[in-house]
């Protein structure tokens, strides 16, 4: 069109104006590379993230290596341990059994718990629960062994980097770690002051804890194993990659060689092991457990052994467990209601066994006596293929008032309906009238003040 200052397009169409420019997009590494570069230019701020603030001259690839592999080898212990114990509940047997409730695929690897050995989760939990302690100086030494790194600049130079940084820094590693020490020895001294379960809490950040070791060792093993077969005399630079973020540029003198600091925080975990382990063994070693939960005498005699609850604790009142107590037996659409006096008349059988509890401690064996629980099976008319059995105490609240225990477990001929020990009528602490003892289960199983006994029945 005249005088409009536009050309007009072929047809008499007006030309469209050009479209803008699209903005160029930048890959994600290539903006992270300019960030990096502009924060490397800058410099870093003053405090923890100068190469200058950390300057002992004892950080180094082979000190952090040597806490690491001992490490690995003891955390991947605890955790099969702390997997064993969670097995050992047969968790997948009953809702009643499972304190950890939505673990979903975190369960996969469960499987029946076995009564043979007899002392198979005195062993496990002991181990578990001793290492756990044992292992305290250690994991505070690698934490201060790699505390620069915690303040690295820049934050991020690449996303592997970006990776690790999330295994070390994001509450994963030292948050997942601490969380899952500190729950579990708050547990062993009965001083659990975390809101919520301990077992469902100790259970899902042991998983999370887990997760981010196994990503923080993809990335460190290979290094920690070059500085440990190197030694001592490998002094990298503080600019090579070995010794980024460890070594000091400027360390001040030393006071302690690497040895020493070894052995330092060597006798740390013996002296560890030392006042805790008596606590798991049982019998004069107990007396040197000074962390022991149950530290008090547990008196002498036929009953002087270790109990977790009182009676009292427990909500256990005088009429509860006294002539009026009965213990009522069902199964197969039949029922029977027995007195203390008519399950002393049945064939009392023996067995040898300890207790063991998931605060890590345990009693030697003792000699208990009572009627086999296949024995009580038969008396609803149940055969020698004993099913699983609910057994219910009088006790009022509180976890494992109850407990369903499986078909081998039933079937077991130690598994008994235990009346006395050591040849001496229980005492209402260790379960009188009537409390249950397995081989091999864990200790919140072997239920006291037993009233009911469900064969077979959904529970």
């Amino acid at each position: 069109m005249a005088g409009s200052g536009e050309r007009d397009r072929p047809g008499g169409l007006p030309k469209r104006p050009a479209a803008p420019a699209k903005p160029v997009r930048t890959p994600l590494t290539e903006r992270l590379r300019e960030a990096v570069g502009r924060a490397r230019s800058a410099g870093p701020p003053p405090g923890p993230t100068r190469p200058g603030f950390w300057r002992s001259p004892l950080r180094g690839p082979w000190l952090t290596g040597v806490f690491g592999l001992v490490l690995l080898a003891g955390v991947t212990v605890l955790f099969v341990t702390g997997l064993l114990s969670y097995a050992a509940y047969n968790p997948d047997l009953a809702v009643r059994n499972d304190q950890t409730q939505g673990k979903g695929w975190l369960g996969f690897y469960l499987f029946t718990w076995p009564t043979s050995p007899y002392w198979l989760y005195r062993l496990t939990q002991g181990v578990h629960t001793v290492l756990g302690v044992a292992l305290v100086p250690v994991l505070l030494a690698k934490l201060w062994s790699v505390i620069p790194k915690l303040f690295e600049w820049p934050p991020l130079r690449s996303a592997a980097h970006a990776l690790e940084r999330l295994s070390l820094l994001l509450l994963l590693l030292v948050g997942g770690a601490g969380f899952t020490f500190v729950t579990g020895i708050l547990n062993i001294q009965l001083d659990y002051v975390f809101p919520g379960s301990f077992y469902t809490l100790h259970f899902y950040g042991a998983w999370v804890f887990m997760a981010a070791f196994v990503v923080h060792v993809a990335f460190r093993l290979p290094r920690a194993v070059r500085a440990v077969r190197a030694g001592r005399a490998f002094q990298p630079t503080p600019d090579s990659e070995e010794a980024a973020g460890l070594v000091s540029p400027s360390p001040a003198p030393a006071t302690i060689s690497r040895r020493g600091a070894l052995a330092m925080v060597g006798a740390g975990s013996l002296a560890l092991l030392m006042v805790t382990a008596g606590q798991s063994i049982g019998g004069w070693w107990r007396k040197t457990a000074l962390l022991a939960p149950h530290g008090r005498d547990p008196g002498t005699g036929p009953n002087g052994f270790q109990i977790n609850k009182t009676a009292a604790s427990s909500g256990i009142r005088p009429s509860d467990i006294g002539p009026a107590w009965r213990l009522t037996v069902r199964g197969a659409g039949r029922q029977e209601v027995l007195t203390r006096e008519m399950l002393l008349a049945m064939p009392q059988r023996e067995a040898d066994l300890p207790i063991a509890c998931v605060e890590g401690w345990s009693t030697p064996d003792q000699r208990w006596s009572g009627v086999r629980l296949t024995d009580l099976a038969a008396l609803v008319g149940l055969g020698s293929d004993t099913p699983q059995v609910l057994v219910e105490s009088v006790q009022r609240g509180g976890s494992f008032s109850s407990v369903v225990l499986a078909a081998n477990q039933a079937r077991d001929g130690r598994s008994l309906l235990a009346l006395r020990v050591n040849g001496a009528d229980l005492s209402p602490d260790h379960g009188y009238p009537a409390r249950v003892i397995i081989p091999a289960a864990p200790g919140v199983h072997h239920t006291k003040w037993v009233t009911r006994l469900t064969f077979g029945e959904p529970a």
